[in-house]
């Protein structure tokens, strides 16, 4: 499939790129040969391949949650600039 220019800008103003002449040129290029590569592979009979979800076998590889001892309340808060009630306080930049 082949790209004309007039299709390369419109794709270059939807990706709001500015490309030269030469730069729409050379990426029409490419653009024209992913293309071609595509339609190759739409042209491929797929009719006899298993659909699988993935081509190797993998286990889930997470472990147990497991409750340990972590920062106390006072420890956590030891450095902030400022709480209020027992957490951080961080000013709003937001305009309310």
């Amino acid at each position: 499939m082949s790209l004309t220019h007039t299709d390369v800008e419109k794709i270059a103003a939807l990706s709001r790129l500015s490309l030269t002449k030469d730069e729409l040129t050379h990426f029409g290029e490419q653009l024209s040969a992913i293309l071609d590569y595509v339609a190759m592979l739409s042209e491929l009979d797929l009719s006899d391949a298993a659909l699988e979800d993935q081509t190797a076998e993998h286990h889930n590889v997470t472990r147990d949650d497991i409750v340990l001892p972590s920062l106390s309340r006072e420890d956590a808060l030891f450095n902030a600039a400022e709480t209020r009630d027992g957490q951080f306080f961080i000013q709003s930049i937001l305009e309310e």
